[in-house]
C-alpha cells in the first residue's frame, strides 16, 4: 500500500506543505505540517466516546481482549480532489498522500465514524468498545 505518490514534473502544483522528519523507534517518518490547512478546515464534530464511559460498558465482562488496528488511518482514503491539498515538498521532490495522513483536522473523527459504522451492531449490543484505532471485546 503506497501512502504517498510522487508528483510528476508536468503536473501543476499550487499548494505544498513542508516535511518534518521525525524519528520513531530508530526509523525516519515523513510528517506534513498541516497547521495552515487545518486553520481553514471546518471541524467535523463527530462524537468520540470518553474512555471512562466506554470502560463502564465492560464492567460485567468475564473476559476482555484488546486489539489495535495497525496503520488504521492509512487504510482510509478520501475524495480525490482533496489530494492536491495534502502535498509534501522535500529535497527529493513533491509528493501527495494517497491515504488520510496524521495531523489533519478531521482524521480522528473520520476514522472513528468509519469504525463505528463497521462495528455498529457489536457496539449497540455492548459486545465491543471502539476508541479510534483501539478495540476492546
Amino acid at each position: 500500500m503506497d501512502i504517498v505518490r510522487k508528483i510528476g514534473h508536468n503536473e501543476i502544483v499550487e499548494i505544498t506543505t513542508p516535511v518534518l522528519i521525525t524519528w520513531h523507534y530508530g526509523k525516519s517518518r515523513l510528517c506534513g505540517d498541516f497547521r495552515a490547512l487545518n486553520n481553514y478546515t471546518k471541524a467535523d464534530r463527530y462524537p468520540i466516546q470518553r474512555i471512562p464511559h466506554s470502560l463502564d460498558k465492560l464492567a460485567k465482562a468475564k473476559y476482555i481482549t484488546k486489539m489495535h488496528c495497525m496503520k488504521g488511518f492509512h487504510q482510509n482514503g478520501f475524495k480525490p480532489n482533496s489530494m492536491k491539498l495534502l502535498r509534501l515538498i522535500c529535497h527529493m521532490g513533491i509528493y501527495e498522500y494517497t491515504v488520510i495522513p496524521f495531523g489533519i483536522t478531521n482524521a480522528r473523527a473520520h476514522f472513528q465514524r468509519t469504525m463505528d459504522t463497521i462495528f455498529q451492531e457489536e457496539i449497540l449490543e455492548f459486545r465491543m468498545v471502539v476508541y479510534i484505532d483501539g478495540i476492546i471485546i
